[in-house]
């Protein structure tokens, strides 16, 4: 059998090896194997990350100590052992090995060797040379390529806040994605890579957007947000309200299905969280704390007929509440 090697999302990755971690340690219930066997029929790319990372713990099978149980941890926890073992021939070999194998069938290698970079939770603020500065949102990368003709940002993954320095200078500043380009106007704006794009949202003055493959080039200006393909430019929108309110650690919403809010927030923890077909349509309004998730989800189910099925501590579900009656806001 023929296995696809394209990246696999990294929320079903961190499924992988969530379910890899419950079933290695011998203490998976009868009721854990079966919800693994849904899990695993449920998508292709469940299917094909399982294999995948079976194909990568065989590539480590002969070999014990730090890359054997690096291997088996999520990506925060690789990140944190590498720094660890930072300096010497074996923190190289075990970071190559890792970024390579990792890499290849799961993560993009430019991830693990950005310039700066985030991990799942985790937000920083960095300042660069020109005084612009850049807050990265949780599980984002970027690099920075300034030179005697452009300031130039790649952004590899994530989100960032970019709020531009210094207006005397002369070069143009760009953020870059693999969908396109946005040369800042003197501004604060923030840039998001997504599955079918890059959103692109202007929170102060005006970025011109470039696609990668066209050329059209369109302004946007304060309170207006767009999304950026390779091939073209989307529609026009008004900016989301509470869009830049991760900065202060919440999630806002307003009219949101439930299924957004959910996969929102998965992206601030690690493992599996989702959320139950009968359920994902609900509509929610409301304000969500980024730094404890549980404490999120746990708001849910007071406006909300679900509960919180929580299996182990990397698999977590929204289901529907059989006390409640269900019914689509």
């Amino acid at each position: 059998m023929s296995i696809s090697t394209r990246p696999v999302p990294s929320h079903v990755l961190d499924a992988a090896i969530a379910w890899q971690l419950c079933l290695d340690c011998g203490q998976g219930s009868e009721a854990e194997r079966e919800e693994f066997a849904k899990w695993y029929a449920a998508s292709e790319e469940h299917a094909r990350a399982w294999m995948q990372l079976g194909m990568l713990d065989q590539r480590f099978a002969g070999t014990t100590g730090p890359a054997r149980s690096a291997l088996l941890r999520s990506r925060e926890g690789i990140s944190r052992h590498v720094r660890k073992f930072g300096r010497g021939v074996a923190s190289i070999a075990l970071a190559l090995g890792l970024t390579l194998a990792l890499g290849d069938h799961f993560l993009p290698v430019s991830y693990w060797l950005a310039d700066q970079r985030t991990a799942t939770g985790e937000q920083r603020t960095i300042r660069l040379s020109d005084n612009t500065l850049i807050r990265l949102n949780t599980h984002s990368a970027l690099d920075v390529r300034f030179d005697a003709h452009q300031r130039r940002v790649v952004l590899q993954e994530g989100e960032i806040f970019v709020e531009t320095g210094s207006h005397e200078d002369p070069r143009p500043f760009i953020v870059e994605t693999d969908e396109g380009q946005m040369r800042a106007l003197g501004t604060k704006f923030l840039v998001k890579r997504q599955n079918d794009g890059t959103l692109l949202s202007v929170l102060q003055s005006a970025v011109a957007a470039h696609p990668q493959i066209s050329g059209n080039e369109m302004i946007l200006h304060e309170g207006q947000q767009m999304l950026i393909q390779r091939h073209g430019l989307g529609p026009m929108l008004a900016l989301v309200p509470g869009a830049d309110a991760w900065m202060q650690g919440m999630l806002v919403v307003d009219n949101a299905p439930l299924r957004e809010v959910v996969a929102e927030l998965g992206r601030y923890r690690q493992g599996h969280l989702g959320v139950a077909p009968e359920v994902a349509d609900l509509r929610i309004t409301g304000s969500f704390p980024l730094n404890d998730t549980d404490l999120a989800l746990k708001a849910l189910t007071p406006t909300l007929p679900v509960a919180i099925e929580q299996r182990t501590h990397w698999w977590v579900t929204v289901v529907g509440n059989a006390e409640k009656p269900t019914s689509k806001l």
